[in-house]
């Protein structure tokens, strides 16, 4: 412990950490149809039953050449025997002084040792010159069976979770569909009398119910299944209620707000009163309070009722939890530094994340500005935001000028 800790505050990575160790992944698995795969979770490795490309082809338009042993003096003019299109074979073998027309794409012939570019070439009556014989290297122009990939190799492992390109490199190798974890399910709970739904009446003492806003989105961009339970008044008979049917339809349920110590609320009571709930105070800002734990076989995980604290703590601690149950393998987090423009407040005790605008400056240096008061009920400080400026627990008042790192916003939060 350093001067700068904070009896009983746990580091967010310790945290992580712990709660990983704690997490089973979800095994069951699906068939998933390619065209509707993006997003999903490998449940095994993906080796290529083929190369590719599966045979040499032409990388742009021009002339398949063969000039002659690599001992001998290049030749110039070529005998066109023909030409190859993208989606053909040229049938024959070529021999030295013979060339092809070929386009981009098109299998290179037997015998050919390069493509030569069309600028780089003149069709005369004798034939195709080649006006730039210092352009005849063997390979040129050629794209190699198996260069990209080989048959057998492993080219997406068991855990990965998809994206675009993976899709498409897929296809390349002809899979029409692929074995994927099932959808995670997801309960999410929130509690309050104050809470209100958007669209009715703002009444005296109450507030917009917005945490689900925030949070539901996330799980979907991950895929799951999320049933949404909103307002849940504040006793112990309906969050009990609310919860036992949450258990029996989701993997994992997740609650905003009633978990900080002291707090007049239920909602530990309730887990208690069904299952086993450990309670945390996390050196972070904003958030602290986090309350994990099991009801039955289904995870909890109690986050902070405050928007921003509840949306920071879902992203940095949360996530890796639910990413890693859906069966997917965490890559690491990317931060950058960074110039601070302007000066951060911050007292020692607690990593801050921080919310920010970073930019690319002429000079190719990173620059990040806060974007205001940073309070856990101002949501508008991560509308407004495209990174998280990461303080350090010992770290204290920053001025401008000081390097700090930043982590952009990723899919789950853009």
């Amino acid at each position: 412990m350093t001067g700068c800790d904070q009896p009983g505050l746990t580091p967010v990575e310790d945290a992580i950490r712990y709660l990983l160790s704690q997490v089973v992944p979800i095994t069951e698995t699906q068939v998933c149809d390619l065209g509707q795969a993006c997003g999903r979770v490998l449940a095994n490795d993906v080796v290529s039953p083929m190369n590719v490309p599966p045979a040499d082809n032409s990388a742009m338009d021009g002339y398949a050449v063969h000039p002659g042993s690599d001992s001998e003096r290049p030749i110039g003019l070529f005998r066109q025997r023909g030409t190859v299109l993208a989606g053909e074979v040229f049938e024959g073998v070529l021999s030295a002084g013979e060339c092809v027309r070929i386009m981009t794409g098109a299998v290179v012939p037997d015998g050919a040792r390069l493509v030569v570019m069309q600028e780089n070439t003149d069709v005369v009556d004798a034939g195709v010159k080649v006006t730039d014989l210092t352009a005849l290297k063997p390979g040129d122009n050629i794209r190699r069976a198996g260069e990209d990939i080989q048959k057998g190799a492993v080219v997406l492992p068991a855990g990965r979770r998809l994206t675009p390109a993976d899709c498409g490199l897929l296809a390349s190798i002809g899979v029409p569909d692929i074995e994927v974890v099932r959808p995670l399910r997801v309960s999410l709970l929130t509690t309050g009398d104050e809470l209100i739904a958007p669209g009715e009446a703002l009444a005296p003492g109450k507030i917009y119910e917005s945490n689900s806003f925030s949070l539901r989105p996330i799980f979907e961009r991950l895929g799951a299944e999320v049933q949404l339970l909103t307002a849940v008044s504040d006793s112990l008979p309906a969050i009990t209620d609310a919860l036992k049917h949450a258990a029996d339809h989701a993997d994992i349920i997740l609650t905003s707000g009633g978990v900080s110590v002291g707090e007049a609320d239920f909602t530990r009571e309730a887990v208690e009163s069904l299952g086993q709930l450990d309670l945390w105070k996390l050196a972070m800002k904003p958030g602290k309070p986090l309350a994990f734990g099991r009801i039955g076989e289904t995870l909890f995980i109690g986050l902070p009722g405050n928007p921003v604290s509840a949306l920071v703590t879902l992203h940095q601690v949360g996530l890796p939890v639910i990413r890693t149950l859906s069966g997917e393998t965490l890559p690491p987090r990317i931060r950058i530094p960074a110039i601070v423009v302007d000066t951060l407040r911050k007292r020692p005790g607690r990593a801050d994340y921080q919310r920010g605008i970073a930019e690319l400056h002429e000079d190719g240096q990173w620059q990040v500005r806060s974007t205001g008061q940073q309070g856990s009920g101002i949501l508008s400080s991560v509308s407004r935001a495209n990174c998280f400026i990461i303080l350090e627990q010992d770290r204290g008042r920053v001025n401008a000028g000081e390097t700090v790192l930043v982590e952009m916003f990723d899919q789950w939060l853009l």
